[in-house]
């Protein structure tokens, strides 16, 4: 998408004449929104859906607390995982049978990092970058330190897929990379480096913890071997949600994930004594996840039925647009061409901290990420154009007043 495809607003007036006629302006009535104030911290946790605390008691009260231990097969909690994928893979490019719902991130990296090492025997090297996300950049090492000769190799952040040729020799065997810098905002091309990467012989294995439901993605299209990803943020499936694991179905029936649990067996209640693995994506299955968990998914995904990607990408851009217009004074470091960022912007401040905590004593919740990055994460189910705008003033406000000096706003918590 163009710039002259995005429409970028100048005027207050002018978002509130967009609010007015934007396609997914209904979806607002969907989530539970703060009073008052302007909530730009999806990226991090997606707010609460309206219809969640209902299937959450129902499956606490009616499910659980009526039919009991019967409810495995008169409500379809065995199957869990793997509808709930299905309704993910269509969010993210993939095909039913695909996708699974289970663990966290680190979990699932390990599992399909673990499993690419062992489908590459002659190769001993990860390629990752610096500036990912510490988890990706945690499991990598420790998956290379259980392989005699391994080693993660962590390049400086790219701009292009150009930047992976000096590295990708015939030792690399996988390539860990996030769609979206977590940090910048930075939207990677998957298409072009998952096809440099499978021409140096590698398999490639990307994050979309913060692309999944901020952007359309097709592993399928751009063959993709796996991928991994989070439903707490722009999903708003709730705090510490699952996780989800793709794998290529070229994949199913050659892979070998090491957590071999009791429900990635082929079959649990014969209760074997040695494991055969599940067929499919069932395979990549540990143990199962936590129910209630589950049930915020389910709640998050019916509104996700409904949703056209193609309006979403488009709004997110013109949101993330409008912010980055607002604040061209300020050290914007989230790529202005839209094709090359998600939904996020980040401003370099060297007080940052006590900035985003002004900001959020005024209502307008972002948050910080170390040295230096105010994040601010625009979710185009919830947040309106009008929103932004006044966020965009408030920031100035705040930076111009001096009020963020104060020593209220130096105070941090465990959790920044």
């Amino acid at each position: 998408m163009s710039d002259s495809q995005v429409q970028i607003p100048t005027s207050r007036e002018q978002c509130l004449a967009l609010d007015a006629a934007d396609p997914l302006a209904p979806f607002r009535a969907e989530y539970t929104l703060p009073a008052s104030g302007v909530y730009l911290d999806g990226n991090s946790l997606g707010v609460l859906p309206v219809r969640t605390p209902e299937i959450v008691r129902r499956t606490v009260e009616e499910e659980w607390g009526q039919d009991l231990i019967t409810s495995w097969n008169k409500h379809g909690w065995t199957e869990l995982p793997f509808t709930l994928g299905d309704r993910i893979a269509r969010l993210v490019g993939a095909g039913p049978g695909e996708v699974v719902v289970c663990d966290s991130v680190s979990v699932n990296l390990f599992k399909v990092l673990t499993a690419a090492l062992r489908m590459r025997p002659g190769r001993r090297t990860v390629l990752g970058e610096r500036e990912s996300f510490p988890t990706d950049l945690y499991i990598a090492e420790g998956v290379t330190g259980l392989f005699e000769g391994a080693r993660s190799v962590l390049l400086p952040s790219l701009d292009s897929a150009d930047d992976l040729d000096a590295h990708l020799d015939e030792g690399v065997a996988a390539v860990v990379l996030s769609q979206v810098d977590y940090r910048t905002g930075r939207l990677l091309d998957m298409a072009e480096i998952t096809a440099k990467v499978h021409r140096a012989g590698a398999l490639m294995i990307w994050d979309l913890c913060h692309s999944a439901g901020a952007l359309p993605i097709d592993l399928t299209a751009h063959q993709v071997d796996f991928a991994v990803g989070c439903t707490y943020k722009y999903l708003n499936a709730g705090p510490c949600a699952p996780s989800f694991l793709y794998a290529a179905p070229r994949h199913h029936g050659t892979v070998e994930q090491p957590l071999t649990g009791w429900f990635g067996h082929a079959a649990p209640f014969a209760f074997e004594p040695g494991y055969r693995p599940a067929e499919g994506i069932g395979q990549f299955l540990t143990s199962f996840p936590p129910l209630l968990a589950l049930a915020g998914l389910r709640a998050t995904l019916e509104i996700w039925e409904k949703v056209d990607l193609a309006q979403l990408r488009a709004k997110s851009l013109a949101l993330t647009g409008l912010f980055i217009e607002q604040c061209a004074d300020l050290e914007v470091v989230t790529p202005r061409r839209p094709e090359q960022r998600g939904s996020q912007v980040a401003i370099r401040h060297p007080d940052g901290f006590r900035v985003v905590q002004a900001l959020i004593e005024r209502g307008v919740i972002g948050d910080f990420r170390a040295p230096d990055l105010m994040r601010f994460g625009f979710t185009p189910l919830y947040v309106s154009y009008t929103e932004v705008w006044d966020a965009a003033q408030a920031l100035h406000e705040v930076l111009a007043s001096g009020e963020w000096r104060d020593e209220r706003f130096a105070k941090r918590g465990a959790v920044t």
